[in-house]
């Protein structure tokens, strides 16, 4: 399943001359930033920087499954990348620092209004957008509705989780935002929510004028509206997406790194290549044979850690044979674990719950091993028997861990071949996958899951609860102990007693979910040793922040 040498090859001369044709377009002064003013009208170029090799990063991840860059809409690691660098939250979290800190807003409070929390944020007065207009409340307010009203994966954050609706939210002033919440909600992890890129402020007046019949998403996609330290310079489908610095960033001083350039490369090989030549500055997910290779490296350094995503197998739960419970409990048993840490090569945990380590709620129990004869039992009482053929759908490119997904889906495969079900391996890119699992049309596949904000309930509510829309959902795992659990543990505010819940939550989703949940992997980084400033944070959106990187 994987592709010739051949293909490699002309996918990575592609990539030089793309390299060379985008700097050498840019050895003039930088473009002007992408981000409108005020009306619609682009900001005037500035007279900054030249662009150079020097001050252009280059960072090479697979990131097939970039769909949208509209910050209302994104919800694709690939995505969320670019977004989170050109748009800001109210707050956000320091890399390395598991405290909320001010962003967009210099202070805010949380009251007990009776029947519900007012939670008030005070806006920064030097927060401007890269047009130059200041961040208002009105902007604010403007982006939630608008993000709730678009309706896309991201806004049951919104909508479930916080409880938001457009009578909650109001700009007091130009300088405050009112937002009121349910008491069933907990104000402290609304707050964490607040800090995904769905709750990003977009410029108003910017926007307005190009919403269109789709509310300004696919204007968004080539054009930007933030007030981050980057502006989008353009996005090459299923190539590149470039950034610009934005030199007029009210948070400080200017990035060191002029342009960005995100550049689509799917298959582990070509990333180690491109760094030991220097083509390429940052390359994201190595795989265990490839971080051998660069190890003792003189020109590059590795940066590892354990990331909070979490790598499952999941089945549509109304779809046979796996609307049978012993069936979905059959897959958990005929899966062979050790073999898929074993193909990590170090670059995973064994993590057989639905939260993962290093969050409150993860109790650290594996219950399954490989156990063929009684998969075979309990698919049998299921009614599969012998010569079944399953449809499994899987993601081209390479999967957390630096592992091909392929790779993955083909021990799965080998395990229920075992007991004489087939797998039908149906490779598709991640783009289209995520499209058909949100559709729910997928019988069983291959994914994996990063929580949106540092707590349980990230995890919690979107596996267990199919009233978010999301997880659940996609699997058609409508459940109501599993909702009732997840809703339960989710507004706990005693930490034993909400601990308690979530381990009952893990307990009964091992058991009777549509997950068999695989590993928790690890994220390595490879870094040309010029490269300063790197920050890895699994915890914090987006993960990167170029912002920090200079050479």
């Amino acid at each position: 399943m994987t592709q010739k040498r051949s293909s490699t090859l002309w996918r990575w001369t592609a990539l030089l001359v793309l390299v060379a044709m985008v700097l050498s377009a840019c050895a003039a002064p930088a473009a002007a930033p992408s981000a409108p003013a005020a009306g619609g009208e682009e900001a005037a170029a500035p007279a900054g920087d030249e662009i150079t090799r020097d001050n252009t990063l280059v960072f090479a991840a697979d990131m097939t499954d970039i769909i949208t860059l509209d910050p209302a809409v994104a919800y694709e690691f690939g995505g969320i990348l670019p977004v989170g660098n050109m748009y800001e939250t109210l707050a956000s979290f320091d890399p390395g620092n598991p405290e909320i800190v001010p962003l967009l807003a210099e202070s805010w409070d949380i009251a007990d209004a009776g029947d519900m929390w007012t939670m008030t944020f005070k806006l920064n007065p030097a927060a401007t957008f890269s047009s130059g207009n200041p961040v208002t409340a009105d902007d604010v307010v403007f982006s939630w509705n608008r993000a709730m009203e678009i309706n896309k994966s991201p806004a049951w954050l919104l909508i479930d989780v916080c409880q938001m609706t457009k009578e909650t939210i109001v700009a007091v002033d130009a300088g405050t935002v009112e937002l009121k919440i349910p008491k069933a909600v907990s104000p402290n992890v609304c707050l964490a929510v607040l800090t995904f890129t769905v709750a990003a402020v977009v410029e108003q007046a910017a926007l307005e004028p190009n919403m269109g019949d789709d509310m300004g998403e696919s204007w968004l996609n080539d054009n930007s509206v933030g007030s981050g330290p980057y502006v989008l310079n353009g996005w090459e489908r299923s190539s590149t997406v470039t950034l610009d610095a934005n030199p007029a960033y009210w948070g400080g001083t200017a990035p060191a790194m002029k342009r960005v350039i995100l550049q689509n490369m799917p298959e582990s090989a070509n990333r180690q290549a491109a760094i030991e030549t220097g083509d390429a500055d940052i390359v994201q997910e190595l795989g265990p044979e490839q971080a051998a290779a660069l190890e003792g490296n003189p020109d590059v350094s590795l940066v590892k850690g354990l990331s909070t995503l979490l790598a499952y197998a999941s089945v549509n739960a109304t779809m046979p044979p796996f609307d049978n419970a012993d069936a979905r409990q059959a897959l958990r048993y005929a899966i062979n674990y050790d073999n898929i840490i074993t193909l990590l090569g170090g670059n995973g945990e064994l993590v057989q719950e639905i939260i993962p380590i290093g969050f409150a709620g993860h109790v650290g129990n594996n219950p399954f091993t490989q156990d063929l004869e009684k998969a075979k039992e309990l698919f049998a009482n299921a009614g599969v028997t012998e010569g079944a053929v399953i449809p499994f759908t899987v993601a081209t490119g390479t999967g957390p861990g630096g592992v091909d997904w392929a790779t993955i889906a083909a021990s799965i495969q080998a395990d229920l071949a075992q007991i004489g079900i087939t797998l039908d391996i149906q490779l598709l890119q991640q783009s289209e996958l995520l499209t058909k699992y949100r559709a729910q049309e997928l019988p069983m596949l291959l994914m994996n899951w990063g929580p949106d904000y540092t707590d349980p309930d990230a995890n919690g509510t979107p596996f267990a609860n199919y009233e978010a829309n999301s997880l659940a959902w996609r699997n058609s795992w409508n459940d109501p102990q599993a909702i009732e659990l997840s809703k339960q543990a989710a507004v706990e505010l005693d930490p034993a007693t909400r601990i308690e819940l979530y381990a009952q939550l893990v307990e009964y989703m091992q058991n009777n979910g549509p997950f068999a949940m695989l590993y928790q992997p690890s994220r390595v980084y490879a870094l040309r040793n010029n490269v300063q400033g790197f920050i890895y944070d699994p915890g914090d959106t987006p993960n990167v922040s170029f912002a920090l990187i200079s050479k």
